[in-house]
């Protein structure tokens, strides 16, 4: 058998995670059970089985089907102690996976119902990774993410509350759903209200939709990086302009194939975007329903498309130097690379 590292020992940050797609299978049946929620069929089954549910989201329904999952989830989220433990438990999940810098995406208005309004519902979610990131040692900070299907004024209000809280944990601005709907130019002058204060970019593009939705992201709101972004493996000219601007697209390669943008594992084009030079952060997105969490998508790069070793703590490298960690904690997290990558294969 070849001797291997251990990837969960592989420093790295974790850029393209979901808030209520973190939570543990365990945590969601356990708060539905203690709100009276009733969780469709396949949810639960799922969650008791550990199986993921079958899902496609590569026409309408399928996104629909996705989206009602997601939602009963979220709906077992009721109170400030229910975000703490959330909070809480994924970054015990990814202290175990080698993280060491976690920036968890969140769009408050869907929490905001339960926890008072919109502010409220930040603030308990900061307090809840301020209060977690000191006490497990996990940097965290917050990406506050717009949804496509709402009005763009929903998304300038939610720009403007980023950068309100700025200085409380808040380091990005995204745009999250269904890319095929509403265009990219809708949104775009909430994006300027988030960089011009500071706050990093990082819109989805490239998964439901083609290499158009990427240079839309690109052109239209100036991304500093890209949730997903894959589908820029179909245009040679659109690879080079993301290498050649350092734009680190978000790769989740479980979630890829579990929504049906690619059928096998082997077809998601990891390899064609590292040739390529296009910098990439491996991320698992929701793990609550594909089944799988951050090192999990280092094993499909080392297993499936054949990365090395080397090939592996550079994808770490590229997922901090992507994030918006402090220069120190980068400094910190490269050099653990360098010193996994120096010890001898188990």
């Amino acid at each position: 058998m070849e001797r291997v590292r251990d990837l969960s020992e592989l420093p790295k940050a974790h850029l393209h995670l979901h808030f209520t797609g973190s939570m543990r299978p365990g945590t969601v049946l356990e708060l539905a059970d203690k709100y009276g929620v009733r969780l469709p069929d396949t949810l639960r089954d799922a969650l008791v089985s550990g199986d993921p549910p079958q899902l496609r989201a590569t026409d309408e329904r399928g996104w629909f089907r996705f989206q009602r999952l997601y939602d009963a989830a979220r709906s077992c989220l009721r109170t400030p102690e229910d975000i703490q433990r959330l909070v809480r438990e994924a970054a015990e999940e990814d202290l175990k996976d080698g993280s060491g810098w976690l920036e968890i995406q969140v769009d408050p208005t869907s929490y905001a119902p339960r926890l008072g309004g919109l502010i409220p519902a930040l603030e308990v979610i900061l307090d809840a990774v301020d209060t977690t990131s000191r006490e497990t040692g996990l940097g965290m900070r917050v990406l506050v993410a717009a949804n496509r299907m709402k009005h763009p004024l929903d998304a300038r209000t939610l720009a403007r509350l980023a950068v309100r809280y700025a200085d409380r944990g808040v380091v990005g601005f995204g745009l999250s759903n269904d890319e095929r709907r509403g265009l990219a130019r809708d949104f775009d002058r909430a994006f300027h209200i988030a960089r011009e204060a500071g706050l990093l970019s990082a819109p989805h593009g490239g998964e439901l939709a083609g290499p158009a939705s990427v240079r839309d992201c690109l052109d239209d709101l100036h991304a500093s990086r890209i949730g997903h972004g894959v589908r820029a493996a179909e245009d040679p000219r659109l690879l080079k302009r993301l290498a050649d601007r350092g734009v680190t697209c978000e790769v989740c390669p479980a979630s890829n194939v579990a929504l049906g943008v690619y059928e096998k594992p082997q077809d998601v084009p990891l390899r064609t975007l590292f040739e390529a030079g296009v910098p990439m952060a491996l991320g698992a997105d929701d793990p609550l329903l594909f089944g799988s969490r951050l090192a999990a998508q280092y094993e499909i790069a080392r297993h499936v498309h054949g990365f090395s070793d080397a090939e592996l703590a550079e994808l770490a490298r590229q997922s901090v130097r992507g994030s918006a960690a402090p220069e120190e904690d980068k400094a910190r997290l490269l050099a653990g690379v360098d010193d996994w990558l120096a010890r001898p294969p188990a």
